[in-house]
């Protein structure tokens, strides 16, 4: 058993397995296509490509080890590959001249290079492409594949280094999922993917701060400079009958409006930061959109009556979560009966909930699976109150939350449903030995979260592999005290906790995996 910060934080040697069969092999696959992260080397990899030829659907998505090069000698065998999903792995441009080359052999040398476009390349029998964070991928290559995948019916380029020209080289017409979310394309050029592909069902387009900025079009693009924001949202209108949207700059009560007719059968609906919905368009959600199942607010301004409105009106809604709106809500928000919803997630928009409000809660969202509180007033006997009212919870994340952890944690181990569990900044009173006694009593544990802040001794015991049960990973943060000066007129000053690192550890199959990161997980 190990403490926290008594270990140095070095990153150890990986190992998957120490020797594989061809029956392994094949269930290795299965569990690719089904578990994320997995660290798998390129040795397994390579004797994968040497059994499994006939592929024709592969998930390597958080494969970290897996280099391009070898991913790319693995795709040249696999001819018949119709569905590859490689978010967040090496994929590059190796992979992709694999991908782009009619040629069933790999090579690194010269002569293969992109360019020369054979009719019958790998990539032109893609369906499915999932490369989400990939940034190894420069601007050409992209263009290269995606001029060549015109038979995709689904295409993640989230995080990517995508443009316009690429988007706008995509010689297909039957994309039915599209996630251009976090790049850097325009307006203009996402127009002319709507134009082209009338079938569109999902389209997220988060976090693209140039989609209503025409002067970003390039003239390679092939798209008119009088390009209209307008226009994206009426061709959307005019030709599609979206099922999921995922938006934000650009996003306006006028911008809804022309998307009515595309949006009458949306069941899942993100408006994310710089899409500004008035309150007047928010309270007609529920007609425009009656058969809303999921709704995501970033940064929107709410009320009560608003909220209220959204409830009774859309009987279908499984998943609400408000983040970091304005505008005062109160519990008389939440006074009815929610059978049906079954996520619900308030961060920064609750500072007055009390134990008494969270006690309404539980009787009126009574089959609740996933809870998130970001911001609130409560005390240690909230534990109590979310094990008796949502005994059946699976992913439960509380932060900033007054002073549940104050007095130590113990009700909440009869949640023995949960999967997920993150609890930082709710009082300095967790036991040191939390995250063995969790493993054990929560026998379907998966990830945990939590603050050396809130560390009763100032730190954690961390499990060994024997004492982990079902244990996968767990993420420690470290905050540092910085001095903020609340008024200049005042001597006094208040410490305000900082993030500063992330300590994570990943168990796999035979050791387990340590490194330190500056993000907070």
């Amino acid at each position: 058993m190990k403490s926290v910060t008594g270990e140095s934080f070095v990153l150890p040697c990986m190992v998957f397995v120490t020797s594989i069969t061809l029956f392994f092999c094949f269930f290795l696959l299965a569990t690719l296509s089904n578990v994320s992260p997995i660290f798998v080397p390129d040795s397994h990899i390579q004797y994968i490509s040497k059994f499994c030829a006939s592929l024709c659907y592969l998930n390597l998505k958080g494969c970290i080890l897996v280099t391009d090069v070898c991913m790319a000698n693995l795709i040249c065998r696999c001819t018949k590959l119709q569905s590859l999903l490689v978010c967040h792995t090496s994929f590059g441009m190796n992979s992709i001249l694999a991908l782009c080359n009619a040629s069933p052999s790999f090579s690194n040398s010269p002569s293969a290079q992109f360019g020369k476009r054979p009719l019958d390349s790998l990539a032109s029998n893609l369906q499915l492409l999932h490369m989400g964070g990939c940034k190894c991928a420069d601007e050409a290559s992209l263009l290269e594949l995606l001029s060549q995948t015109q038979m995709l019916k689904s295409l993640c380029l989230r995080d990517t280094n995508l443009v316009d020209s690429a988007v706008c080289s995509l010689s297909g017409s039957l994309l039915e999922v599209l996630d251009v979310s976090n790049t850097m394309i325009s307006g203009a050029a996402l127009h002319h993917v709507v134009c082209t592909n009338p079938g569109l069902k999902c389209l997220n387009a988060r976090g693209c701060k140039n989609l209503f900025q025409p002067e970003n079009t390039k003239k390679e693009a092939k798209i008119s400079s009088s390009y209209s924001c307008e226009e994206l949202f009426i061709e959307l209108g005019k030709t599609c009958r979206l099922e999921e949207i995922a938006l934000g700059w650009g996003l306006s009560y006028f911008s809804l409006q022309a998307l009515k007719p595309a949006i009458l059968t949306l069941r899942a609906m993100t408006v994310g930061l710089g899409g500004t919905l008035p309150e007047d368009s928010l309270r007609l959600l529920p007609t425009t959109c009656p058969l809303l199942e999921l709704l995501v607010l970033y940064f929107q301004v709410i009320s009560d009556c608003m909220i209220i409105n959204i409830l009774t009106s859309l009987r279908q809604l499984r998943t609400l979560a408000l983040c970091y709106c304005l505008g005062d809500i109160s519990i008389s928000s939440f006074n009815l009966s929610m059978p049906n919803l079954r996520i619900l997630k308030l961060e920064r928009v609750t500072p007055w909930m009390t134990n008494n409000d969270l006690v309404l809660l539980t009787r009126n969202c009574a089959n609740l699976v996933e809870l998130s509180l970001l911001g609130s007033k409560l005390n240690s006997d909230a534990q109590c109150i979310i094990s008796h009212g949502w005994p059946g919870l699976i992913s439960l994340h509380l932060e900033d939350c007054g002073e549940v952890t104050e007095n130590g944690v113990s009700s909440l181990f009869n949640c023995i449903a949960i999967e997920n569990l993150l609890l930082r900044h709710n009082g300095s009173g967790i036991q040191r030995n939390f995250i063995l006694e969790a493993a054990s009593n929560m026998p379907m544990l998966r990830q945990v979260s939590l603050d050396v802040c809130d560390a009763k001794e100032g730190d954690f015991d961390l499990p060994d592999d024997a004492d982990r049960y079902s244990l996968r990973s767990v993420k420690i943060a470290r905050c540092k005290s910085t001095r903020c000066n609340v008024d200049s007129h005042f001597a006094d000053t208040t410490r305000k906790p900082v993030h500063r690192e992330t300590l994570v550890l990943v168990w796999n199959s035979t050791n387990v995996v340590r490194t330190v990161v500056k993000e907070r997980l």
